[in-house]
């Protein structure tokens, strides 16, 4: 027992470059733990467009997608703008087989329809059926512009004319929410044709005595606005939507003037 009070005990002796070095090692673990930053689960904020605020989702949707600081009304998908309109469990989709053909050969066209159908979720840029608002069987169809920006191909086209059809022989009131930057040119003549379609079909609908109300979101311009976004009974635009024809860049370099402020938009 007395020999193990004697018992030689080893040590180690850092050099002053071995201290240094350690001390360096726990200081770059202090910082580490102390600069990470903290989790935040996608999803759950987003910016708004126009002020550049931070909004938490919740509080968006619970706003309809308007801005809760500057009262901006932020672009919504077609589910979500249908779920926002349409009663729950009456929503009717129709017209789901159409599928856009690249008719013209035009190069990339089919590549690009496809990764947008696997990006999206959609097989076109328009969502029509039949549903309820508040207890009232209508059709609806609402444009999406993360769909080629909402262009109006042969298929939008279609869509919306059978959706306005349709409604005209189940004597049912049209509801259409615009989102589009105008025809598609990769469809050409074909989709410029999309315009007197569509107007054909709604003449006959309001001949037969019917509602048609059109809601103008932003973006609207081009040969929708041409057409179809144009003709309603009645016609509401989000606050600040962009509505016109040609874009407001084109007529500045057409004319050669300075534009009026808040030319375009829904209340100019």
């Amino acid at each position: 027992m007395l020999s193990d009070m004697f018992k030689k005990t080893k040590y180690i002796t850092l050099t002053d470059n071995d201290k240094i070095s350690s001390r360096i090692t726990n200081v770059e673990k202090d910082v580490k733990s102390v600069d990470k930053e903290p989790y935040i689960p996608d999803g759950m904020w987003i910016k708004c467009s126009s002020c550049g605020s931070s909004i938490y989702i919740e509080d968006l949707i619970k706003e309809t997608y308007t801005c809760p600081k500057c009262n901006h009304h932020l672009r919504m998908t077609a589910e979500k703008r249908l779920d926002s309109i349409i009663d729950d469990n009456t929503f009717e989709e129709w017209d789901m087989e159409l599928i856009t053909k690249n008719v013209l050969d035009f190069p990339e066209y089919e590549n690009k329809i496809s990764k947008l159908q696997s990006k999206v979720g959609l097989k076109e840029a328009v969502v029509s059926g039949v549903g309820k608002v508040y207890g009232e069987k209508v059709v609806i169809v609402v444009m999406d512009s993360r769909f080629m920006m909402g262009s109006m191909g042969s298929i939008v086209g279609e869509k919306v004319t059978r959706a306005v059809e349709r409604a005209t022989k189940m004597r049912l009131p049209v509801v259409i929410f615009t989102a589009s930057g105008g025809a598609r040119m990769q469809e050409g003549i074909i989709s410029l044709m999309q315009m007197a379609k569509t107007s054909a079909a709604l003449a006959k609908h309001s001949e037969a005595g019917l509602l048609y109300l059109s809601v103008l979101t932003d973006p609207t311009t081009g040969g929708v606005t041409a057409s179809f976004a144009m003709l309603g009974d009645i016609i509401i635009a989000e606050p600040g939507a962009l509505v016109g024809f040609a874009g407001p860049r084109v007529i500045k370099q057409t004319i050669g003037q300075d534009l009026p402020e808040g030319f375009q938009r829904a209340e100019f």
